[in-house]
């Protein structure tokens, strides 16, 4: 995921807690209860933005894995134009002493 749409999304949920710890500030609540109420937003902010976090880090294992193949895949594919060429040059040299 490219950096701008991860800042987007960290800032989308940052806007919301800040939103939504706001409203209950402002609500004409009891004490205690904007407390509850606050501590509740926050812990639900907190789980999701753990979930996101999560999911980015699952994302960039997979990318990071398929990279891995798809270099694995460009060695070895160079790894046997090497061997070729190495076999061809031995076999032209064996043909040109022969």
């Amino acid at each position: 995921m490219n950096k701008g749409l991860t800042n987007a999304l960290v800032g989308l949920l940052a806007g919301a807690a800040v939103g939504a710890v706001t409203g209950i500030l402002f609500a004409p609540d009891k004490g205690s209860k904007t407390r509850k109420k606050i501590a509740k937003q926050v812990k639900k902010s907190s789980k999701e933005v753990s979930e996101t976090i999560g999911e980015k880090v699952d994302e960039m294992k997979e990318k990071l894995n398929d990279v891995a193949a798809e270099m694995r895949n460009k060695a070895h594919v160079a790894e046997e134009k090497i061997k070729e060429k190495v076999n061809s040059k031995i076999h032209s040299k064996e043909a040109s002493a022969n």
